[in-house]
């Protein structure tokens, strides 16, 4: 599997996530952009009807999601999926062929989000763990090598263009192993927010 080739999508080292804003949000979606100002994809939340109903009865917390992303000729290159869950979320991360690649695991840590990002397999490749007020997250790998970043720091341009609701950066280390575990880790990555949003 390490031998996937990537969709383009996945040969950026700067994502730039902008939330769209709806008037009634069932569901989360976001503008990708690479870091000349492109736009290069989307990150959509599929919602079934009969679950938009159920949400406004029930915890949404226990709901399962999907999130798809996909590039600009609407081809699903990535997706995430998590089923009903009543404790810590277990989260399966698909290539576009629907093999999982990998998942995210969300643990328990006092009062700050740390998520571990895994291979096909369930072992760890890497963890997101930072502050959650500051919007500040490393991604490191089990030896504590820095594989990238989630910040909310903006430069050139962007200063400019990124002015309201929920916007992000994930910055990937030149480091990151450019196989299937690139995949993995900046899906896990750049849909955060998301998962974050779909545990509180």
């Amino acid at each position: 599997m390490g031998q996937t080739k990537l969709p383009e999508f996945f040969h950026c080292d700067d994502y730039f996530i902008d939330e769209k804003v709806g008037l009634l949000k069932f569901a989360n979606a976001y503008k990708v952009f690479n870091q000349d100002g492109q736009q290069i994809g989307n990150i959509r939340q599929e919602v079934p009807l009969l679950h938009k109903f159920l949400r406004l009865l029930l915890d949404k917390r226990i709901f399962p999601f999907t999130l798809n992303i996909v590039d600009t000729n609407e081809q699903v290159v990535a997706s995430i999926h998590r089923g009903w869950t009543f404790w810590m979320s277990k989260i399966e991360i698909r290539d576009m062929n629907g093999v999982v690649v990998g998942g995210i695991k969300q643990k328990f840590k006092f009062m700050k989000p740390l998520f571990h990002i895994l291979d096909a397999n369930g072992a760890v490749l890497a963890e997101i763990k930072g502050d959650w007020k500051a919007w500040n997250f490393k991604i490191v790998d089990t030896a504590e090598r820095e594989l990238g970043a989630i910040t909310k720091k903006w430069a050139g341009a962007f200063k400019e263009v990124f002015t309201t609701a929920d916007k992000y950066r994930v910055t990937i280390a030149k480091e990151c192993p450019e196989d299937i575990n690139k995949m993995a880790i900046v899906a896990g990555a750049i849909t955060i927010d998301m998962v974050l949003k779909e545990s509180k």
